[in-house]
């Protein structure tokens, strides 16, 4: 006891003393607190070790004060800098589930509306472990029980103290690398920054990058602006008058397909279709079809393909622009110019958490009213992949909330079953359903969720149609990236009737189309277009069908009915295709032959123009999100979005308490059905639905059906 008393007393000793204490109290923070997602031994062995590298580090600086009496307290001022930050991190959690940013933290009236007169009830009792050792630690100090050490630690020593600091956190990065791959490069979620490198890491990392948004920022100017808005008034393509409004005064459904590439449309396994319910509607008579439609996906993925559809504007070229730019960026995106055009009502579904991407701060920002996440709905046990609640549950558990929604209303839902590494548990397989034997895992996988995913779709529609609500709606269905990479493409060259050996990149980017189409129940004019187009064109045209003209708007899209259409598709790392040619790398391919085109003078003076395009169309929507520069426009009739207005947490309560107080009636399908639940009316296979729940308890609207609650 004695030599640890001494040990204390010296320098060195009280360093290791403060870095132990920081270091199992950010832990107890990690296990305690936050809900981190740690799965597998090496994600919790990473997680034990992340605190000590830049603990050791910023306690480090400290050995560089010589004087006993500026050593002390700056060790001490950093270990209660770093203690407050950890505990606002602890206490914020607590409230949006969600880390606290730079902005965040510079915005002072954005953190004080959210904690404002509930900071002392988002405390703990064990909050005192935070900060029990800084109390008796300064005691132990004032009382001399631990005594100043006079000796002075050399630079040379202090130096050696931040090296060994920043060796540690190459050796955590290096190890959060291996788990998670281009952590820092795409930022999936803040909570997996901090899962992997820790709390000071993370707050790091946002200063910088946020420093670096701030400065473009600042440097933006209107006429940047005119420049955008010259070149997407340039590119408007009138609608086309035959389809203009067919879809007016619907409600939107909107189905996003995780990972769903357009070869599974119509494809046969083993003489069975994979996808037999889609490939019904995305051949019938009321669905407006597209097989030459490309996903626009940079690293965002999933996140860029929502930015595309709500927007027309395009991902970051690196990163996602959700989780980089999108707590603070300006939209004018789908959510908001419904419900100021035509009165919709918005939500999302989705049963993952609602950090994932930021969506829990961006969907704010693009209008959403409602966002129905992973805790709207029971995941325990198997009910839950690792990417969300599982599709068929999803659809099921959804019905509680979508009944209640004020008509019109435009709803997402965010599959996730048909994720790499696609894996379903036995009792959700098909057993008459037999995939291929390529030797890999993933594309075999694949054709079994995309399977799956099939089938909830199908359930979902039973519903629609059961209820009547297909009939008073327009559902969009659309692919949102690749599913399985380039990489694994030769594997499945054989599936697709290839030669592995004879692949190229031009069977990749060919391979980059995903499905869309936009079901249109009574229309009777369906069928399957070809004209070539992207995500980004989405929008434009979803607005065109629904009655409202998109050409006040910045938007780099193009409604994909008119005849003014642009066809030519650039893909986020600038490669393109148009209807005759493919660019990859600076290749050209014929798209007829696929093998690398002969180009006349002319034909490379087009492709030169096209490729121009391309660059500024890109380039341009860089500028306009990474400038915040929508901050700058004003089209007629639009308001800016204020998130404040929206709270995600208490369902539909607030909504139907305003209605209730403005006399409003209710258009909701629940009312419309005279008050009766329709959750009845929804029939699934699902065997998870029929294992212990305790979902019905969950639900977090007010609902006059007693047995809806």
């Amino acid at each position: 006891m004695k030599k640890l008393s001494k040990f204390v007393d010296t320098r060195i000793g009280f360093f290791t003393l403060l870095v132990i204490l920081f270091w199992l109290k950010t832990l107890f923070a990690y296990f305690t607190d936050f809900k981190l997602g740690v799965t597998g031994i090496f994600q919790y062995l990473i997680l034990i070790f992340n605190p000590l590298a830049t603990t050791f580090f910023i306690y480090s600086l400290a050995f560089y004060f010589k004087r006993s009496r500026f050593f002390y307290p700056v060790i001490m001022g950093l270990d209660i800098a770093n203690t407050l930050l950890l505990y606002l991190n602890v206490i914020y959690y607590r409230e949006f589930t969600d880390f606290m940013t730079i902005a965040t933290m510079t915005g002072y009236s954005k953190v004080n509306q959210g904690l404002s007169g509930s900071s002392l009830a988002l405390t703990n009792f064990h909050d005192v472990f935070y900060w029990l050792d800084i109390v008796i630690i300064l005691i132990l100090l004032l009382c001399k029980v631990i005594k100043f050490d006079p000796r002075a630690i050399g630079t040379r020593l202090a130096f050696a103290f931040s090296s060994v600091g920043l060796v540690l956190f190459g050796v955590n990065l290096s190890f959060a690398e291996m788990s998670r791959p281009q952590l820092l490069g795409r930022t999936f979620d803040r909570s997996y920054i901090v899962k992997y490198l820790g709390i000071d890491t993370f707050t790091g990392y946002d200063l910088v990058k946020s420093q670096h948004i701030n400065n473009m920022r600042q440097s933006a100017t209107k006429p940047e602006l005119l420049k955008v808005k010259k070149f997407t008034d340039k590119h408007y393509a009138p609608a086309n008058p035959q389809m203009y409004g067919i879809a007016k005064g619907r409600n939107v459904i909107i189905i996003h397909l995780e990972s769903f590439q357009q070869f599974l449309i119509n494809k046969k396994i083993n003489g069975q279709e994979v996808t037999p319910f889609l490939n019904s509607l995305y051949n019938g008579k009321d669905t407006y079809s597209f097989d030459n439609f490309f996903h626009q996906v940079g690293q965002g993925k999933t996140s860029d393909a929502e930015n595309l559809l709500e927007t027309s504007t395009f991902g970051l070229p690196q990163g996602s622009l959700f989780a980089t730019l999108g707590s603070d960026n300006t939209f004018q995106g789908a959510p908001a110019i419904l419900n100021q055009r035509a009165g919709y009502t918005s939500a999302v579904f989705h049963g993952n958490v609602a950090s994932f991407w930021n969506r829990n701060n961006v969907y704010k920002n693009l209008g959403y009213q409602y966002f129905f996440d992973a805790s709207y709905y029971d995941t325990s046990g198997d009910k839950a992949t690792g990417y969300g609640l599982k599709d068929k549950l999803l659809f099921k558990n959804s019905v509680k909330y979508l009944q209640s929604l004020q008509q019109p209303f435009y709803a997402k839902y965010i599959t996730v079953t048909n994720h790499f590494p696609y894996t379903l548990d036995d009792e959700d397989k098909d057993p008459n359903f037999q995939t291929t034997n390529t030797g890999d895992s993933n594309v075999d996988n694949y054709f079994v969720t995309a399977h799956y995913l099939d089938q909830s779709i199908q359930e979902f529609f039973n519903y629609l149609q059961k209820t009547g609500l297909d009939k008073k709606s327009v559902i969009m269905i659309y692919g949102d990236h690749y599913g399985i990479s380039n990489s694994e493409n030769t594997s499945l060259a054989s599936v697709l009737g290839k030669n592995a050996d004879d692949w190229t990149d031009f069977d990749n980017a060919q391979l980059q189309r995903v499905p869309l189409m936009f079901v249109i129940p009574g229309t009777g004019h369906g069928k399957v277009y070809h004209t070539y187009g992207g995500e980004v064109d989405i929008l434009p045209t979803l607005l065109h069908l629904l009655g409202i003209s998109s050409k006040r708007y910045i938007q780099f899209g193009t409604d994909l009915f008119s005849s003014k259409h642009n066809q030519v598709v650039a893909f986020r790392n600038r490669d393109f295709v148009t209807p005759t040619y493919t660019s990859v790398g600076g290749t050209i391919y014929n798209n007829k032959t696929g093998k690398e085109a002969k180009l006349t003078k002319k034909q490379q003076e087009k492709l030169k123009r096209d490729q121009d395009f391309v660059n500024e169309e890109l380039s341009l929507s860089d500028s306009l999100n990474e400038k915040n520069l929508l901050r700058f426009y004003h089209p007629k009739g639009f308001k800016n979005v204020n998130p404040a207005d929206y709270n995600y947490s208490n369902g539909l309560k607030r909504a139907e308490q305003i209605e209730k107080e403005k006399g409003i009636k209710s258009t909701s399908i629940f009312s419309e059905n005279g008050d009766r639940s329709t959750v009845d009316d929804y029939d699934t296979d699902a065997p998870e639905q029929n294992h212990s729940s305790t979902d019905s308890n969950r639900i977090k609207i007010t609902n006059p059906d007693a047995n809806n609650k």
